[in-house]
Order: structure tokens, then C-alpha cells, then sequence
């Protein structure tokens, strides 16, 4: 962990309440940078850092993308291209991607996409095929779905209100068979024809008429349910808790979890939660934890 001074290269606005934030160092980055890991900013006139989670990076820039959730934040969006910011960095454990086998699912709602896309880009330089299962609220609040398509990746996408891509949340899309997990001490059927990605679709693949509806379609209607080897996940508890319920136990799988954090790095012991093997904190041990040692 460092204490840099990073310069606003630029700040811009993704979507409804959503910024995007490029920080520039003239040097390079002393310590390296791990997918799943975020910086700590400190705000003119504010008292705690901002913990915010590492969307992309390199040599000498580290990018960002922030919600306006309170006061904070909503300064932050006022941040122009030239000012200046004290940033902790790297912190935290990030993503292990050694795990991931050759197809892993990742799984990103709201600000629990951008750890999603760094992973992705990662991933993608290993030479595995990951699939982006992302879950917003509405059309409105829909980002990087352009990003993941320029990597080679098309996004799965669910919207709560059902404006756009699959109705629901990121488990409809499993429970409406659109991914199909394969566990790998299971066998490994062939994967079954996915039906199309579909503006509207519940669970049961049917509109609010129960008539089928193919608004938007984010893939081909023809291509084969995606099997997965591993997944990723990073959003809201809810969703992580839901993702755990819906997929196969028998899947291995890391999450990413969002918590309020006094220090950052380890010492205040605020953002402690509880695991199987003991308590752990969140900014420290975390944020990211095994699937397997999780207590719900």
C-alpha cells in the first residue's frame, strides 16, 4: 500500500448517477495492480476516505467508475480534469484468477460491475473465454456494456424494471436457462440451445402478457446455452446471497463484497464480518472471499 497523489485526467458521466474517474501519476505505479482490488480516496473536506473498487489500469492510470451515493461522491462528480487527490493504493486481496478454469462466469450488479471488467480484461490475457452476466435497475443505469463488447465479450444484461435485456435480476438469467453451470467433477452434458436473450423475459421466459417477447436480443437466438467453469461475483448482499443459492454448491466461485470501511487497510477492524474459519476484514482480508468459506 501507498499514499499517492493522483491527478484527475478526466471525469465523466457513464449514466443516470454513474461516473467514470481517470487518475493520472507521472510515475509509474510502485506496487502492482490485481483485478478485485480498490483505492481509498481522500475528499477535500471530508473526514473518511472513499473506498472505491479498481475498474481499470496502467502504467501510470488507474480508472474508476463511482455512484453518486451521498455528499461525498456528489463532489467528487464536481471534480475537474487537474485537481488533485490523495489515494491509498492498492488495497485489498483481489480476484484469484488461478482458480477460474477455462469458461468462468462473472457477475457484476450496479457498482459491482467495474471490478467485473478489470477481471475480464485479465482473464481475457490468460487466454480463458469469460462470460459478463451484468444486472442493473433500468436502462438508465447501463454502463460498460460497450466496454465489455469492445473486448470480444457480449454481456448478458438485466434490468429490474425489464427495460432492458432479461427482466429480473443477474438470477433470472440462470433460473430462465440462459447459462447453464457445469460443475467440473460432473459430467459435462452438451450444452442445450439457449433460447434468445430477450428485452422482457421472466423467469419462465414469457413477457408480463405470457406471450414471448424478443425487444433486444444481446446475443444470437441460435448459439448454445453458455456453460460456465467457475464464477465471480460483485454487487449488493442480496445479490451475492441469491447467486449462492442459485448456483450449483458443487461450483467453486470468489465474491466481491461492498461494506462501509473506517481505515481501509486494516487497523480500525470496522468492516470485520464473519466467516467459517474465523472473522475477517472486509478492506484487509477481503474484499473478495471464497464461495466455500462464506457464512450466510
Amino acid at each position: 500500500m501507498q499514499d499517492i497523489t493522483l491527478e484527475v485526467r478526466n471525469n465523466r458521466k457513464l449514466a443516470d448517477q454513474t461516473y467514470e474517474m481517470v487518475l493520472h501519476d507521472m510515475d509509474r505505479f510502485p506496487e502492482t495492480i490485481r483485478p478485485g482490488q480498490f483505492i481509498n480516496l481522500k475528499l477535500d473536506g471530508y473526514y473518511l476516505r472513499r473506498p472505491i473498487s479498481i475498474c481499470d489500469w496502467t502504467e501510470h492510470t488507474v480508472t474508476i467508475v463511482y455512484k453518486i451515493a451521498g455528499r461525498g461522491t456528489e463532489a467528487m462528480s464536481q471534480y475537474e480534469t487537474g485537481k488533485t487527490i490523495s489515494v491509498l493504493m492498492p488495497l485489498g486481496n483481489g480476484f484469484n484468477t488461478g482458480k477460474s478454469g477455462e469458461r468462468p462466469l462473472l457477475a457484476g450488479g450496479g457498482a459491482g460491475v467495474p471490478p467485473m471488467y478489470g477481471l475480464c480484461k485479465e482473464l481475457l490475457a490468460e487466454g480463458k473465454k469469460p462470460i459478463a452476466l451484468l444486472g442493473f435497475n433500468s436502462a438508465e443505469e447501463i454502463f460498460y456494456a460497450d466496454a465489455f463488447r469492445a473486448l470480444g465479450v457480449r454481456p448478458v444484461i438485466t434490468t429490474a424494471d425489464g427495460s432492458r435485456g432479461i427482466k429480473g435480476f443477474v438470477t433470472d438469467a440462470l433460473r430462465a436457462g440462459i447459462l447453464h453451470t457445469t460443475a467440473a467433477e460432473s459430467p459435462c452434458p452438451e450444452p442445450t440451445v439457449s433460447r434468445s436473450f430477450c428485452a422482457g423475459v421472466k423467469a419462465d421466459g414469457k413477457g408480463a402478457a405470457g406471450e414471448p417477447i424478443c425487444a433486444e436480443s444481446e446475443t444470437d437466438g441460435n448459439d448454445a446455452a453458455l456453460p460456465f467453469t467457475y464464477f465471480y461475483a460483485c454487487g449488493p448482499i442480496s445479490m451475492l446471497r441469491a447467486l449462492n443459492e442459485a448456483i450449483d454448491s458443487r461450483m467453486g466461485g470468489q465474491m466481491s463484497f461492498e461494506q462501509r470501511m473506517g481505515c481501509g487497510f486494516g487497523a480500525c477492524m470496522g468492516c470485520t464480518c464473519k466467516t467459517k474459519y474465523g472473522a475477517k476484514r472486509i478492506c484487509k482480508e477481503g474484499p473478495v472471499l471464497e464461495r466455500s468459506e462464506i457464512s450466510w
